[in-house]
């Protein structure tokens, strides 16, 4: 039982890796101001990129490196039209997810069921990894896991600590006013942007050199989606997003220890979807009755010196 436990658990922190990586983009991302509904396709040509760069390097690092600079970019391409052109948001987002998946499984074409050489293996923790239970499970994880876990605090300090974060802050609820203040709005938004598909690269990244070290065509399944959801449900905040993460970590894993006890796998494998729903309508209802709602020029376009 003891050892069930701690498999449990140690999965759903994989597992939920990937979308907490995700989320805390899309935190920066909206919290700047900008909607972005890309990150399915930026996690997946980021788990590609990733995947194809290990293969041929031999290097987990370079691959997640190269997982991060393809997130990043195609995270530009919607800077430009958004921030820039000015662009509608959401479109532009689809458009973005439609793209992503289809150039990653353009490039990746030639590298399905082929194994990787090389993987991000796990890194216990001296000490912390011989705890009972919950030892193994927390501290015997992979670099990734303990990069993502970091990122929480570093994002939450950053927005609420610091003058950049409060720029990214005023950016997205007064833009006109954080003119006024002397931000750059347009170069606020637009780092934002692309830093947040940063780590929607790194989601990916992870799914195919740590999670799943391999590259299979739709291997996203709808995370980026998920993440889109947990945004909402994390009331823009990292910490929440920990907690969201972790959660949907554990329904993607236990459909697959409740399926011996006779529960239809197809109702299972529903149930990270319906708490999406959930998700969303729990979300949109705190952002009403909470002081943390949404950012109130999150979706809206910025033209300098337009009031």
């Amino acid at each position: 039982m003891t050892e069930l436990l701690t498999s449990v658990i140690g999965r759903s922190i994989a597992a939920s890796t990937p979308l907490l990586f995700g989320t805390l983009g899309e935190i920066l991302t909206e919290r700047a101001g900008i909607m972005n509904l890309g990150v399915e396709g930026m996690m997946a040509v980021g788990a590609v990129t990733g995947f194809a760069v290990g293969f041929h390097t031999q290097s987990p690092w370079l691959g997640f490196a190269a997982a991060v600079a393809a997130g990043a970019l195609l995270a530009l391409v919607h800077a430009v039209l958004t921030v820039l052109l000015r662009a509608n948001q959401v479109v532009s987002g689809l458009a973005l997810t439609t793209l992503g998946l289809g150039l990653s499984g353009l490039i990746g074409r030639s590298l399905i069921g082929k194994p990787l050489p090389c993987r991000f293996a796990e890194a216990p923790l001296p000490l912390l990894s011989e705890l009972p239970v919950l030892g193994k499970a927390l501290f015997s994880q992979d670099i990734l896991v303990y990069l993502s876990f970091a990122a929480v605090p570093a994002l939450w300090l950053f927005l609420f600590r610091t003058r950049a974060g409060l720029a990214v802050r005023a950016a997205g609820e007064n833009p006109h006013a954080a003119e006024a203040m002397s931000v750059d709005v347009v170069f606020v938004r637009m780092i934002s942007v692309v830093i947040g598909g940063g780590f929607a690269g790194a989601a990916g990244g992870y799914l195919s050199l740590a999670y799943i070290p391999a590259w299979i065509e739709g291997m996203t399944a709808g995370r980026g989606w998920i993440v889109v959801a947990l945004t909402m449900f994390s009331l823009w905040n990292p910490a929440r997003a920990l907690i969201g993460s972790l959660t949907f970590g554990c329904l993607f894993v236990g459909q697959y220890f409740l399926q011996p006890y006779g529960i239809s796998p197809n109702l299972l494998m529903m149930l990270p979807y319906l708490a999406t729903l959930a998700a969303l309508v729990q979300g949109a209802t705190a952002s009403r009755t909470r002081s943390q709602c949404a950012p109130a020029a999150l979706g809206q376009p910025y033209e300098r010196g337009i009031r």
